[in-house]
């Protein structure tokens, strides 16, 4: 497939203009893994591959939810048509149990406590100081996100991830947590952007964190042996496999 201009580079995908049309995009997905923003860097090949169609699966999952996202179509396995977003410069980071970071801000919380209603977190992008976590009335403050543009990224990462939700548990897998971007059409339309993998959520399957399925097997490596990221390569493999199913 033809490409445009590079529009921007991110850790794990580059995004390129249309060659024809400029309400859209080319994602294009690379082999690249990262941690510790970006302190960790290594390359998995064929990890793009695997991404891609995960992220297409997801994004079908969230359509035939009602859910508007970016999602144009994928010509190739590790190229995605997306719209052209202007992207919020948050992550919204949902909850369903506790584990990760929100265990070192929280430790009188027991790992694993079960959140009924989810809880949804905002960290702004900003790698130089490490995406800090920010409340609504900080992001209102500083012009990053009004209230109610917070309010409404609240809603679509709380239908996302009930939606995700449902989809693992016939699966018998514990949707533990989940990250998302969101962005702006050229018409001025709020839809789920970036990318949605298996660098995206915690997976554990019968709700076992010894079984995880996700990037956290990657974080939580003392070395990193290509004897390792084969082993990572599998999970991503697997995590492929499981939203196949979904189509």
């Amino acid at each position: 497939m033809q490409y445009g201009a590079l529009l921007a580079e991110g850790k794990t995908k580059q995004i390129y203009a249309h060659p024809s049309d400029p309400a859209l995009a080319i994602m294009h997905h690379k082999d690249a893994i990262t941690a510790g923003d970006g302190a960790r860097r290594h390359i998995i090949p064929g990890k793009a591959l695997l991404s891609g169609p995960t992220t297409a699966n997801v994004f079908g999952l969230l359509a035939r939810n009602g859910i508007a996202t970016h999602y144009v179509g994928a010509p190739t396995a590790d190229t995605m048509v997306v719209q052209r977003c202007t992207m919020i410069p948050i992550e919204i980071v949902t909850r369903r149990r506790a584990t990760g970071s929100y265990l070192k801000r929280h430790p009188d919380v027991v790992e694993g406590q079960r959140f009924d209603p989810l809880v949804v977190e905002f960290f702004f992008k900003d790698d130089a100081n490490h995406d800090p976590l920010m409340t609504v009335a900080e992001l209102d403050a500083a012009g990053i996100a009004s209230t109610d543009r917070c309010a409404a990224l609240g809603r679509i990462a709380r239908r996302v991830f009930l939606a995700i939700e449902q989809a693992f548990a016939a699966q018998t897998i514990t949707l533990v947590d989940l990250k998302i971007e969101c962005g702006l059409t050229s018409v001025g339309q709020l839809v789920v952007a970036d990318v949605i993998d298996n660098d995206s959520w915690r997976i554990w399957p019968e709700g076992n964190k010894e079984l995880m399925l996700d990037k956290q097997v990657y974080r939580n490596m003392q070395t990193v042996t290509p004897e390792g990221l084969a082993r990572i390569a599998a999970l991503y493999q697997t995590a492929k496999e499981l939203t196949d199913a979904w189509t």
